[in-house]
């Protein structure tokens, strides 16, 4: 249906929250290197490790490998914080791309600059910095679910 990435996560129960997001709506969930942990570690199993094995789940050596993996026509968003192009403006499609960046600094600038055109936010009163990797993601994937159940009616 759709595929989240998450480019070099750092904290456990964030991508294991997402692994069961994408496990929930048939995603498949790329995951960028370097990680900040360990796929075997103890965190990442308690927040969705027990579905580990039925998700779909493909790894990259870095960003650049992704990039070059995933060149137009492939449709992939950016979502940041430093952009005011709402998630809530646009048509998701079939087999786009999510891409989201780290905990603590979000994506590489040089790839924001890069692709800015397809960069998004999430609104969000400006008292409130950013919100979760998980929730984030939860917010957008079933945006993007939804709108596909919306046109099939």
């Amino acid at each position: 249906m759709f595929n989240v990435v998450l480019v070099e996560p750092e904290i456990p129960p964030n991508t294991g929250n997402v692994a069961r997001l994408c496990l929930a709506t048939g995603s498949r969930l790329h995951l960028v290197k370097p990680l900040g942990f360990s796929v075997d570690d103890r965190q990442l199993r308690r927040a969705g490790m027990d579905y580990w094995h039925q998700v779909d789940l493909q790894y990259w050596e870095d960003v650049d490998a992704f990039e070059t993996a995933t060149r137009p026509p492939i449709r992939r968003f950016l979502f940041t914080t430093k952009t005011e192009r709402s998630y809530w403006d646009t048509e998701f499609k079939p087999g786009d791309y999510l891409v989201f960046g780290r905990e603590t600094r979000g994506l590489p600038e040089s790839l924001l600059q890069a692709r800015s055109e397809n960069c998004l936010t999430i609104p969000m009163e400006p008292a409130a910095r950013s919100l979760n990797l998980a929730t984030a993601v939860a917010v957008v994937l079933f945006e993007a679910v939804r709108q596909l159940k919306k046109k099939k009616r």
